[in-house]
């Protein structure tokens, strides 16, 4: 009996895992609101951060017109590109993971409103 409910928590917790990766783009894009400021999801209007308008698999550093930080542009390195990974990475903790970026925004700590907001990134327009 206890391996029965040993393994249908297991199961729970793989499916709940998946829907954490997946995210939700309405939730994202309310979370999204703490980036608006200095981001655009919807327009490829750079404001004082670069456009992240189908920012989910572009390479780093290159939304057009925007001027990177050389440590962005270093961290890019020509290869390196915005995929949901190298995303819950840096949502976390930005200048941690580039050091010396000009983004000052700390971070996201719940790992759901990471999930979320790059679900948003992915399609914004299915937040509304």
């Amino acid at each position: 009996m206890k391996r029965h409910c040993l393994a249908a928590l297991c199961l729970l917790g793989l499916s709940s895992g998946t829907a954490l990766a997946d995210g939700d783009a309405k939730a994202g894009g309310m979370v999204f609101k703490k980036c608006a400021a200095c981001h655009t999801a919807t327009e490829p209007v750079n404001k004082v951060g670069p456009s992240l308008m189908g920012v989910v698999g572009r390479p780093v550093a290159t939304a057009p017109g925007y001027n990177y930080s050389s440590a962005m542009q270093s961290f890019g390195g020509g290869s390196k590109v915005w995929d949901e990974a190298a995303l819950t990475t840096y949502l976390a903790n930005p200048r941690f993971v580039v050091k010396g970026t000009k983004m000052t925004f700390a971070g996201l700590k719940a790992p759901a409103d990471i999930a979320n907001v790059i679900a948003y990134l992915k399609d914004p327009a299915s937040s509304k």
